[in-house]
């Protein structure tokens, strides 16, 4: 079983509500905040905590972001580049990712980025690759409006093909290092790359030398039609947001077919559901704090501005009770799959917006795993054990304390049960996840 901690570098985990949590530490300003949940993570055995990113606040209901920063929804993101410096200084084993964006980033910027930190962590980076999703974005990058969603796609299947071969421009052993006679690095084995497609020109060669890994692991959670082709050329992790286990179940076979198309194998791809854990002494206990985790700190007004982000779609002219039609998915360009999703663990019963916006607030996309540490233990091995997944991207109530839960209490259990890892046995995060080295 794979775990992955789910980090925000801001006010909020994904559950906007956990910063009025009166255990949620609000250090989100400061370097240590962030050295500690690495420290955390580590010390369970993770292989890796990534980092969500959007490029602006919240700012598409009401064309304003004044709900977002009055209601803390997740108004405050950090540059993910600086902070995962920090906490790679911190730890030692505990993979470290980011998201940056296709859309608005170039591949030179995202290779150099990535690989600088592949060698500064000696073998750990990931880059969980995104399109970016609404319209505030493309104005903080001087656009008047977001990309189609189909056209963002093609366009990063460009920026993955220039990316990918920037990191194969140095050949493993082009370093020479000789003192003696002057000889830095063989010419012969530094080569241009002269990449052309449609949205790129790139010439090469990267500035910084072949990493640890070969190349950073890549992150992927595209789940509408176009997504999952992407990922199934692409995604070595693929991050999903299935709400039930039958859902996860059908996604995981329709994935791992398409991957086995697109002629990679599709066992050396991990696919993760994004899942909550609430942990308590009893069952009745684990049950009150979901209620006040979940349930009792997220305002409305949150929930429809995080809501509106995501879908690139202002719903402030819409009453909580309309149903989200067909219709509406395909009017926006924002993420289409995961609402598809949402509404199929439904049951046929109709969603309304209020419905869709409390889903938004939470990140409730994914399985809640709510009980003692035995019968969470128990909950996260049936999905694992049952081809609904390879483990799980793990989402914080409050931080850091889910996170010191889950490590103190679940994962002995995951590991007494043989599921779990109970120590690293490699020094690059391909080594935890089992991937070979491009």
């Amino acid at each position: 079983m794979s775990l992955v901690g789910f980090m925000q570098a801001g006010n909020a985990t994904v559950y906007s509500g956990s910063w009025r949590h009166p255990a949620t530490e609000h250090g989100f300003l400061s370097a240590s905040y962030y050295q500690k949940l690495g420290r955390t993570l580590e010390e369970g055995c993770f292989d890796l905590m990534f980092f969500d990113d959007r490029l602006a606040m919240p700012g598409v209901y009401g064309g304003s972001v004044a709900e977002a920063v009055l209601r803390g929804a997740r108004p405050v993101k950090l540059d993910l580049s600086v902070v995962l410096g920090v906490v790679a200084a911190a730890t030692r084993s505990i993979g470290l990712g980011a998201t940056y964006s296709t859309t608005y980033y170039s591949p030179f910027h995202v290779a150099r980025t990535f690989a600088t930190l592949d060698h500064l962590s000696e073998g750990r980076a990931a880059w969980n690759v995104v399109t970016s999703i609404n319209d505030s974005e493309a104005q903080n990058f001087g656009l008047s409006e977001h990309l189609g969603h189909d056209e963002r796609y093609d366009r990063a299947d460009e920026f993955l093909e220039a990316t990918t071969g920037l990191w194969d421009t140095w050949e493993d052993d082009a370093l020479v290092l000789d003192r003696e006679n002057g000889i830095f690095a063989d010419p012969d084995k530094v080569h241009e790359l002269n990449y052309e497609g449609d949205w790129y020109k790139v010439r090469g060669p990267l500035t910084v030398p072949r990493t640890p890994q070969g190349r950073p692991v890549l992150l992927q959670a595209g789940s509408s039609g176009r997504g999952l082709a992407f990922a199934a050329r692409w995604a070595e992790l693929i991050f999903t947001g299935d709400p039930g286990i039958e859902v996860a179940r059908s996604h995981y076979a329709e994935q791992k077919a398409k991957i086995a198309e697109a002629g990679r194998d599709p066992d050396a791809v991990k696919m993760l559901p994004m899942a909550y854990t609430v942990i308590g002494e009893s069952e009745d206990h684990a049950r009150e704090r979901e209620q006040l985790f979940l349930n009792d700190l997220v305002h409305p007004m949150a929930s429809l501005t995080l809501l509106s982000e995501l879908m690139n779609y202002d719903f402030s002219g819409i009453e909580l009770d309309a149903p989200i039609t067909d219709e509406l998915i395909e009017s926006s360009s924002g993420v289409r799959g995961l609402v598809k999703n949402l509404r199929a663990n439904f049951g046929g019963e109709t969603m309304t917006l209020a419905d869709l916006a409390g889903h938004r607030a939470t990140l409730l996309q994914g399985p809640r795993f709510v009980g003692t540490a035995t019968s969470v233990a128990d909950q996260m091995e049936e999905w694992f054990d049952t081809a609904a997944c390879d483990g799980f991207v793990l989402a914080a109530t409050h931080s850091p304390g889910a996170y010191e839960d889950v490590v103190r209490l679940v994962v002995p259990e995951l590991q007494r049960r043989g599921v779990f890892r109970d120590r690293y046995t490699g020094t690059t995060l391909r080594d935890h996840l089992g991937l070979v080295r491009p």
